[in-house]
């Protein structure tokens, strides 16, 4: 079957932006007055969205509240500080060009908060995505599968013929839960017994082999 419709997860498939999370955390952790976290910390973090990431950065006592605060602030600085350090990945934009080619339709669906989801995108990858959505209303957070199916058909296709790329478990799981074709990559921020524990329908190592998958899709 012909697979048309390739969807990326965001932070560790598409773009390395850890660098930038570390430091936009910190900045708003020491305004408020708390104790910053090592790159290790900040990685465990993340993967489920702004919110989830600071209700772990703050200490364990700090009120709702004042959470609420940070994750604005967080929110507020992500502009001047969300992309700054943030790269593509090696080969990743070589492949982009290479399934667009294939005339296949892109999308991104990220648990990021949806306008910083635009702004990166926009940024590194100017008019190549179709589709570009993080968490808002009607897209909720993965493996909620919501958001995937109805980006799957704002790019014309059906959840049998998308494949969905991520480093994540939850990647994996929105993925089944949609009924799309699961694909793991291994340099993200997830390990990959992590990844086979939740299930994945195939594990690359290069963005290269992500092309070449589509390459077989479309022989079989």
């Amino acid at each position: 079957m012909r697979r048309d419709c390739f969807i990326f997860d965001l932070d560790g498939t598409v773009l390395d932006t850890l660098p930038d999370l570390v430091v936009l955390t910190n900045t708003v952790l020491e305004e408020f007055g708390m104790p910053a976290h090592t790159t290790d910390e900040i990685l465990s973090y993340v993967g489920n969205g702004a919110c989830a990431l600071m209700y772990q950065a703050v200490p364990a006592d700090t009120p709702s509240e004042t959470t609420e605060q940070a994750l604005a602030r967080w929110k507020q600085l992500y502009p001047e500080l969300g992309h700054a350090k943030t790269q593509p990945y090696e080969g990743v934009v070589a492949l982009l060009d290479d399934l667009r080619a294939q005339g296949i339709a892109l999308g991104v669906l990220s648990n990021k908060f949806d306008a910083a989801v635009k702004d990166v995108i926009e940024h590194h990858f100017p008019g190549v995505f179709e589709a570009v959505h993080g968490e808002s209303e009607g897209y909720p957070r993965k493996p909620d599968p919501t958001g995937l199916l109805a980006t799957i058909a704002e790019l014309g296709s059906q959840p049998d013929r998308c494949v969905y790329v991520g480093d994540s478990p939850g990647d994996m799981i929105v993925a089944h839960n949609a009924g799309a074709f699961a694909l793991a990559v291994d340099w993200g921020y997830r390990s990959v017994a992590d990844l086979q524990a939740a299930g994945y329908d195939a594990l690359v190592s290069h963005p290269r082999e992500i092309a070449e998958v589509a390459r077989q899709r479309a022989r079989s």
